[in-house]
């Protein structure tokens, strides 16, 4: 019977649907959109990796909402995933201009999720991993501000607002895993 099913059942499926279903939302978008502009144009090729990336995304937060924990932690994980997902897409989606420092971003999540596993993903483990991949993004962006500035002249308005928008995730992730680990 459903009404036998206990309440955190219940409230699984609902994360369930809303993760997914806004997955399958998301991938859509640039399928609608090909069809009023030329300016989004995705192979076939976009929608599977998309479709990959969101997989793995929900996969990790789907994980996350099984193996329980209280509320901070899921959405320590739910930040941190979504900050991954964010710097994963942007990079593929601007192609590669910045080949070296493409890598770095991806060695800084990889810091992080080997920190996020030594510490086997415990929350005052989470929360260490979470400010060093802050930190290490952070450097990383400011190598490659550093390395555009010789070209062009650099600006120190837009390094802070990058820097602060690649690494909020993260440090909000570190704060809610922060709050997990106290309880």
């Amino acid at each position: 019977m459903a009404t036998d099913r206990p309440m955190v059942k219940r409230g699984r499926n609902r994360w369930t649907w809303l993760v997914w279903g806004g997955a399958a939302v998301l991938l859509s978008v640039p399928f609608i959109a090909m069809r009023f502009t030329s300016e989004v144009n995705w192979s076939p090729a976009d929608f599977v990796v998309m479709g990959v990336l969101l997989a793995v995304a929900c996969g990790i937060i789907e994980l996350a909402a099984w193996r329980g924990g209280d509320i901070a932690y899921k959405l320590g994980v739910f930040a941190a995933v979504g900050g991954g997902f964010l710097i994963v897409w942007a990079n593929l989606a601007v192609g590669h201009e910045h080949p070296p420092y493409d890598l770095y971003f991806y060695g800084a999540l990889a810091i992080g999720i080997a920190i996020a596993a030594i510490g086997r993903f415990k929350p005052a483990g989470m929360v260490i991993a979470m400010l060093v991949t802050a930190a290490a993004l952070v450097i990383v962006l400011r190598l490659l501000m550093v390395h555009e500035a010789d070209a062009e002249g650099g600006n120190l308005l837009i390094t802070t607002v990058a820097s602060t928008a690649i690494a909020s995730p993260f440090l909000l992730a570190a704060w809610l895993f922060r709050r997990a680990a106290r309880t």
